[in-house]
């Protein structure tokens, strides 16, 4: 690659939103299978992080860059600099930094309204880390991808759900509106 454009240029922007969306399938397949050790505060989240880790490391560099969210949502993670699928060490950067803030936020959520304060803090590192991505319109890069110096990329493989939610709630609409 001799090209002087950088990268995510050259290829097309993914929503913010279906980032998120693809993220918070993740998110909630995770903690919903980690919930099962609820009553063990410390082995829930060492089975969150150790699932987080399969599911975003392991499972991505089988997948052809492709999470169960990502795959949902067209979406894969490239390599900034070779254009192709990160290796384990890369994935492992960037998901350690995420599912470290995922695990927070976790803990945020699992304490929910009855110190909301505290939900807020632990809630903060996330929003503080997918923030970088809104504040910069042009590559929209997270801290982590920028750590990593991964991006995402749409792709043709995966199951498109945001469209068929989309084309459901059409159909739903007509069908109400007769």
């Amino acid at each position: 690659m001799n090209s002087i454009e950088p990268l995510h240029k050259r290829f097309p922007k993914i929503p913010i939103e279906r980032r998120a969306y693809a993220f918070l399938i993740d998110f909630v397949a995770v903690w919903l299978t980690s919930s099962f050790a609820g009553r063990y505060p410390l082995l829930q989240m060492v089975v969150f992080l150790l699932l987080w880790l399969a599911m975003r490391v392991i499972l991505v560099s089988n997948n052809k860059g492709q999470s169960v969210g990502r795959w949902a949502m067209d979406i894969k993670v490239i390599d900034a600099k070779y254009s192709k699928i990160p290796g384990l060490v890369t994935l492992g950067k960037r998901e350690g930094i995420l599912g470290f803030c995922a695990l927070l936020a976790m803990i945020g959520l699992n304490i929910g309204l009855a110190n909301g304060i505290s939900m807020l803090l632990l809630i903060a590192p996330l929003l503080a880390d997918c923030g970088v991505a809104i504040s910069d319109p042009d590559a929209q890069q997270a801290f982590h991808d920028r750590v990593a110096k991964t991006i995402t990329i749409p792709t043709r493989r995966g199951f498109s759900l945001d469209l068929r939610v989309k084309r459901w709630v059409a159909q739903l609409r007509r069908r109400v509106q007769k």
